[in-house]
């Protein structure tokens, strides 16, 4: 299966997130600016408040393209997603389709790709900006540094993928048109 290159006729992105980690765990970037909106953690689900939020957000930021997380039941076979992904990522496209003027796409990080980046010069970044989250990867897995935590999920993400010719990729699925 050959996998699409991501656009690159683009000039703004706006990255959808649950937590504030998650651009680090599935799409190996850091981020420009962090925007909190008090919908507290473990407790996210998919209403009108949260929906109008995304929608207000898209509006007023007015990216050309939309970035988020992926919403399906697993990752892989015995790989879970969490509630509060699920619960998001639905929000997300919800909050996108009933918009007038939507952005020219909207892509989730996740299983079944259809387009990938090269990110093979961003990957320490990924690390260093993942790392940054030390007291929850701390509390994950105590005996392990950090960094060793950080740069083993990186790792994890942000191999090759079949039919993308990049050592170090990210995936992309497209659910919206570009």
């Amino acid at each position: 299966m050959s996998i699409a290159e991501f656009p690159s006729d683009w000039s703004s992105a706006l990255v959808l997130v649950a937590h504030p980690d998650d651009p680090e765990y599935g799409m190996a970037a850091a981020v420009d600016e962090v925007e909190f909106w008090g919908f507290p953690d473990s407790e996210l689900f998919n209403t009108p408040e949260l929906r109008e939020k995304i929608a207000e957000t898209i509006v007023r930021v007015n990216p050309d393209i939309v970035l988020s997380l992926y919403g399906g039941p697993e990752w892989g076979p015995g790989l879970p997603n969490q509630r509060d992904h699920i619960e998001f990522a639905a929000a997300v496209v919800e909050a996108f389709d009933e918009l007038p003027d939507p952005p020219r796409g909207l892509f989730v990080n996740g299983p079944g790709s259809t387009h990938a980046v090269e990110v093979d010069d961003f990957t320490e970044l990924a690390v260093d900006s993942l790392a940054e989250h030390d007291v929850y990867l701390s509390v994950l897995a105590p005996d392990t540094p950090v960094i060793d935590q950080a740069r083993a999920q990186v790792d994890m993400t942000t191999g090759s993928i079949d039919g993308f010719p990049a050592a170090r990729a990210c995936g992309l699925t497209q659910i919206r048109p570009v």
